[in-house]
Formats: C-alpha cells, structure tokens, sequence
C-alpha cells in the first residue's frame, strides 16, 4: 500500500450546503477509501490555500487516480490535489539507488 495526501478546496456552493447542513465528510471519504481497496487514515480542514487535507493508504496509483475521479465528479471540489508519499526509508533507500548512479548533467561551458 502506497500513502496518499489529497489536498482540496470545496465550491462556494459546498460550503453553502456544508454551513447550512454541517455533515462530517470524512464518513464518506473513508467508505470511498474502503471501497478502493485502502485504509483512510485521517481528513483535517485548515487555513490556507486549500481547505482540507487527507490522508489515506490506497493499493497502487490506479486506486489513487480512481478515487481522484469519484471524489471530483460530484461538483463540489474546484480543487483537489493529490501527492504520493514516501516513507523515511523508502526515500532513504532512493537515495542509496541515486547514490550508485552515474549520471552527467548539460556541460556548461
């Protein structure tokens, strides 16, 4: 299992819908994360540029890109942006693998 963040911003109109009927979203985002074949794992609001963030475990990036396409069909997203996490010694062990590679870059002179 890979770990996700998905990090959104709803429409005016959801908000709208939100304030007027307050409804704890993250019930549907772990269904949606169970029916993909994941673990979710946590969904927070915050300050900023993006409303929300999740965080959930999903199979493989087709799961991810899948849950992408259901989450953002319904409407009320303008914006959703998903990024694969690493775990500590996943990115220790790319940087094993970069360490062992030749590589020249684009002369300079």
């Amino acid at each position: 299992m890979a770990l996700y963040m998905a990090q959104f911003t709803y429409t005016d109109e959801a908000w709208a819908a939100l304030t007027k009927n307050p409804q704890d979203r993250s019930v549907s985002v772990r269904e949606l994360a169970q029916q993909i074949g994941g673990r979710f794992i946590g969904m927070y609001y915050c300050f900023g540029e993006y409303d929300g963030v999740i965080l959930a475990e999903l199979p493989d990036d087709t799961s991810s890109f899948a849950a992408r396409l259901v989450a953002v069909s319904t409407g009320d997203l303008k914006v959703f942006k998903t990024t694969k996490l690493f775990t500590i010694e996943e990115a220790m062990e790319a940087m094993r693998k970069a360490g062992s590679v030749r590589y020249q870059g684009p002369s300079k002179g």
